[in-house]
């Protein structure tokens, strides 16, 4: 099923890069917080890479982070492909991280970063992805989610409150999750989480493998 969506409209560039404006807008606080969290050198896997407009400027400014990125849906590769040539940008692949199992190809991962993506699939899958991102990672590694998310139940503007009800309605089996929730799930994987709050009410969740 495809989502209307806000940025459901990217415009492409002659070459094939593909832009967002969101992932325009958190770039900037995003890469403030995984330059502070990442180690200096490692090897992270990127989720849902979407446009690739993350993966080329994160890769950028981490230079010492092999970055790999990939997406479920195989038509995005080509616009992550061609924004960038970086020599610690791998090419983009296809992973369905909601599909058991995929820890085990993946391992071993100094971390795991998921940028908008809990909200637009289901609770069942964000249990499959979650658990599977905890197992991929090295004692120490990290796991950080960057999105909206509930707090005690209920969105916290009007604008997410919206945003959440057309998602639902498009498939009731989606929708922002509830950050208690998903905390949760981490601290039951054995994973000690910091919630950095950063801006239009969205979170970020460092989840680290004691």
């Amino acid at each position: 099923m495809s989502l209307s969506l806000p940025d459901s409209g990217a415009q492409s560039t002659p070459d094939g890069r593909r832009h967002a404006p969101s992932a325009e807008r958190n770039a900037g606080p995003i890469l403030a917080v995984l330059q502070r969290e990442l180690p200096p050198r490692g090897r992270l896997l990127e989720i849902a890479s979407g446009t690739g407009q993350h993966a080329a400027q994160f890769a950028a400014a981490l230079p010492g982070i092999d970055w790999q990125p990939t997406d479920v849906n195989p038509e995005n590769l080509a616009s992550i492909r061609a924004w960038s040539a970086l020599p610690n940008l791998r090419a983009p692949v296809v992973l369905d991280a909601a599909s058991p199992g995929w820890a085990a190809e993946w391992r071993p991962l100094d971390a795991v970063l998921v940028v908008n993506l809990l909200h637009l699939i289901a609770q069942t899958a964000v249990e499959t992805l979650l658990d599977e991102a905890c197992a991929a990672l090295v004692p120490g590694g990290a796991l950080l989610i960057y999105g909206p998310f509930l707090r005690n139940g209920r969105a916290t503007s009007e604008g997410d409150a919206k945003f959440d009800a057309s998602l639902r309605a498009q498939d009731p089996a989606i929708g922002y999750k509830d950050v208690d929730w998903v905390m949760g799930r981490l601290q039951a994987q054995g994973m000690m989480v910091v919630q950095h709050d950063l801006p239009t009410n969205n979170l970020l969740l460092v989840a680290r493998r004691t």
